[in-house]
Formats: structure tokens, sequence, C-alpha cells
């Protein structure tokens, strides 16, 4: 719990209009906002600077944030734009992908752009700074200030600072909204657990291996071999001179093989596929972090008095296996929060009715639509093992079947597709099917 019934304000304790725990995304844009109006805003970060807590890289899809700094891919520090959409099924030794790439990915309202944290964090949080907002880091926020039930204020080891409101951006664990009550503890079933790395290459090697044009990208998702039955995938995304590259699985599935996330991350980099488009690279860069993917049905409460989650802390993620969001959804709800402070501002009134237009904010936009749109895919996920197992085997018994020349006597492809989908069952295939088609 915070610290209810504090004692009052003393002329001592620091006052803003907002503080923000955690200078992402999700808090970066809000500072960025709330200084833009006038509002004297702070943002405490544990870590050395922003980004030093997400040092590998990710994938950021640019309309929200073109909202907020249109253009923004001409000034930040974006590695490649992505021009080339890759998914493949893996078994141990072979691999189906399917390639797309459309000329309507550059424009800047559908463009995607592979990032590295530690930069591109450091520099939204200097475009803020610009705009007013002060930055304190290395200071870890141990406490919320509650007052009859309001968040007044936060308390940092012996220091207290004390706002109008408390933005709480802090990422997918959020021990301070669990200790006043708005999110419960993170369940295995809705978190996963993901490993991931930066290998470095040169900028030529890049572009010249993944068949890229200068300053393009690749994002590309894997199912199948590498997280051995487990519910999950891998990723790798193209960076100007080098590749990331991670796998992410559902803690309440761990103990369905023995293979462990670290292993699975292996798997990955010594598959046949990927081995090759890795040689000669060096690990620059090595993370772990958990991720929320409960999705709708697992939102926490969102505002409370004198208190608003964004971002991971909001639970605000989507992944549907060929699409992986975060960055977007932290950035827009950032600027809805920001919205609402000021409107608050203005009224005076930072209450729980008050503040109540994030909700509405949040329902009228792409996040709540888009989970709202998407809630029944991870119970899917869960149930659908095949996607892990027998259909990568099935999709490579196909494909050896349409390829492989051996002087053997022919069979119809239709006897070797049949053949494939009897192993699987063609009726668990087309339930499958549905229920995955009813889940997207």
């Amino acid at each position: 719990m915070g610290q209810e019934g504090k004692s009052e304000v003393s002329e001592d304790t620091e006052r803003f209009d907002a503080i923000i725990v955690g200078a992402g995304l999700a808090g970066c844009t809000a500072a960025y906002l709330l200084a833009e109006k006038g509002l004297e805003v702070v943002v405490i970060e544990r870590g050395s600077f922003a980004g030093s807590k997400n040092m590998t890289g990710g994938r950021l899809y640019g309309h929200s944030l073109e909202k907020v700094i249109p253009g923004f891919a001409e000034r930040a520090p974006v590695e490649r734009r992505v021009s080339k959409e890759r998914i493949s099924l893996l078994t141990e030794d072979s691999g189906f992908t399917i390639d797309f790439t459309s000329e309507s990915l550059k424009d800047p309202s559908r463009a995607s752009y592979t990032v590295l944290r530690s930069k591109f964090d450091s520099w939204y949080a200097e475009q803020a700074e610009s705009n007013g907002a002060m930055f304190i880091y290395d200071i870890c926020v141990d406490d919320l200030i509650v007052r009859e039930g309001k968040v007044c204020g936060v308390i940092a080891g012996e220091d207290e600072m004390e706002a109008d409101v408390v933005l709480l951006a802090d990422g997918a664990v959020s021990l301070l909204a669990q200790r006043i009550g708005m999110r419960p503890a993170p369940t295995p079933q809705a978190t996963a657990v993901g490993a991931k790395e930066v290998i470095s290459l040169d900028e030529r090697t890049v572009t010249d291996r993944f068949g890229l044009a200068s300053g393009e990208g690749c994002a590309w998702m894997f199912d199948g071999y590498v997280t051995d039955g487990h519910i999950g995938g891998g990723f790798l995304y193209t960076n100007e001179d080098s590749v990331s590259l991670g796998v992410v699985t559902t803690i309440g599935d761990v103990d369905h093989s023995a293979t462990t996330v670290p292993e699975m991350l292996r798997r990955l980099e010594g598959h046949p596929l990927v081995a090759p488009l890795l040689e000669g690279g060096k690990v620059i860069e090595y993370t772990g972090r958990l991720i929320l993917e409960g999705g709708f049905d697992a939102l926490p409460k969102l505002l409370d008095d004198g208190v608003l989650l964004l971002g991971d802390s909001a639970g605000f993620g989507i992944n549907v296996g060929y699409a992986v969001r975060g960055m977007d959804l932290a950035i827009e709800s950032g600027r809805l929060a920001a919205e609402t402070v000021c409107d608050a501002k203005r009224a005076g009134d930072f209450s729980a009715a008050s503040l109540a237009s994030y909700r509405s904010r949040l329902e009228g936009s792409f996040i709540l639509k888009d989970m709202r749109f998407y809630r029944k895919f991870p119970s899917f996920m869960e149930g659908t093992r095949n996607m892990f197992t027998s259909y990568p085997e099935m999709v490579e018994e196909i494909m050896m079947g349409m390829f492989t020349v051996d002087g053997s006597d022919p069979v119809r492809l239709k006897t070797k597709v049949k053949g494939a989908i009897g192993k699987v069952g063609l009726w668990n295939l087309a339930m499958d099917v549905k229920h995955g088609m009813g889940a997207l």
C-alpha cells in the first residue's frame, strides 16, 4: 500500500503539476506534451539514462509518434525502415517462409522502423527536456504518497515529491500499481518471458544478406522448432549495422519441456535458416524481460484518484504471431494521458471522476479497439499446441514432397498433401483454422 494518511506537505517538499515514473516511450510522450503545454513535469527513471533498461532492439510502428512529432523519422535515431515482412515455420532442419514487401509500407502513416531503444529513448527524452520537462535518473521510486485515497506524490528513499497527478509508466511488473491495488501481480498464464540479443555486423553485410536496399530493413517472425513445443516464438529485426534476435514464451508454459529460454535462443541462432545470416557477428548486448500478454481481458484498473497507468504498466500490448506491438500503444497512451491531465489541470480536479476521460479516450483510440478486437487470441494460442509442434512438421512434409527429386516413382501432389494433413487430422486442422480466424 502507499503511504496512506501521510502528514501535510512540508515547505521542503518539491511539488509539480505531474510526476511520471519511468522514462520509456509512454513516459517520454506524456512528458513531451505536458511540458509543451507549460506544465511543470518531472520524470523519474531508475536507470542511468532513458533507455538504459531497454538495451536491445525492437520494432516501432510509426503512426502514433507521427501524431506527436510529425516527420520524426527524419530526425530520430531509427535504424532502418521495414520494407520486408517474413514469417517462417521451422522444424529442426527446415524452414517454410512467407515473404512480403510493398511500396505502400513506405507511407509515413503505415511505416514501421527498427530501433535500438537505448539510443531512441535517449533521443526522445532529449526532445521532452527541450520542451521543459525535467528528468531525474538513477532514482528508484519506493512508494506512493496516498492521502484520503488520492495519490499525491512519490517517495524515493528519504526524498518525497508531491504532484497533482502521478503517471505510472514503470513497466510490465509495476510494483507501484500493485501496491495501491490497481493491478494484481502478473499471473504465469498472462505473462511471457523473453531473451533478446544484439549481434553486431557491418552495414553492408546486413543489407546484402537480407536482400535489402540501403536504409531498408526486415522484420522476421519464427514459429515451431525454436520454442520446442512451448507457446511462443522467435523474432529478428535488422538494424543499421546489427541484428536484434530474440525468443518469447509464456511463463505458465515453461514446464512443457526441459528446454530453457536461453536454449531456445541458441536454437534460433543455430538454425540452418538463420545461422548463415549471423555468421561472423558478435553478440554486443543481451537481456531478458517480462512481457504482459493477457490481452484485453487482463487489463488492470487504468485510473484512480490522482493516478493513471500508461504503456506496459497498463498492460497495453498485442501479440498476434505475425505482429508484435507495444511501442505504438505506449506512445498513444502517453499522448492520451497528457490530454487528460491538461483537461484536469484546467478544471482543477484530479479525482478519478475527472480523470475518467482517460478511459474514454482509450476506448475511442486504436489501443482498446485493437485490444478488444484481438481479445480471443491469447486463449487461442494457449489451446492450439499444434501451432508449435505438428503444423511446422506438416508443412515440412508437404514442401519436401513438392521439391524432392530423387528418381523414385512419382506420387500425385494431392496424395502427398493428404498424407501430411492426415497425420495431424483434417478435423483438427479445420477446427484450428476456424478458431484462429475467429480470434483474428
